[in-house]
């Protein structure tokens, strides 16, 4: 017989114990938070680059993925670090400037407002002249 002065924590003999199954809910919950906790700093340098809106956005998802299913973390702090900065853009200034001189070369004469160059007359050779002075002469 058990004295009536046992702590709480103690299973009777007859019912289920309490504390193993606060103890096994805690534990399913921990193991869900830390989880979450996981994949939200997991997928921090996708969701860095996608709200900034960045250029390198799918190297940097393609960098969390490997990251991923290599579990070697220098991918995810490259895709961190790509995720921080800015690259320029060079491609739209290029873009433009490309179309810009393609729309030049189509342009012909006297279409989007371009005027032809001025005629200039034909010019002699000087030995030509005096050749028909002589001849005339």
């Amino acid at each position: 017989m058990a004295p009536h002065h046992l702590p709480f924590f103690l299973a009777p003999g007859s019912g289920t114990d309490t504390l193993m199954v606060v103890m096994g809910l805690f534990l399913i919950g921990s193991i869900l938070w830390l989880g979450t906790l996981y994949w939200k700093l997991h997928s921090l340098p996708e969701r860095m680059a996608h709200k900034s809106q960045k250029l390198q956005f799918e190297i940097v998802a393609v960098l969390g993925l490997i990251s991923l299913f290599t579990h070697m973390h220098i991918f995810w702090v490259a895709g961190l670090l790509l995720a921080m900065i800015d690259i320029p853009d060079f491609g739209t200034p290029m873009r433009s400037i490309a179309d810009s001189v393609e729309r030049i070369a189509d342009a012909t004469p006297g279409q989007e407002g371009a005027a032809p160059p001025p005629a200039s007359p034909p010019a002699e050779k000087p030995d030509a002249a005096k050749e028909k002075e002589h001849s005339h002469a």
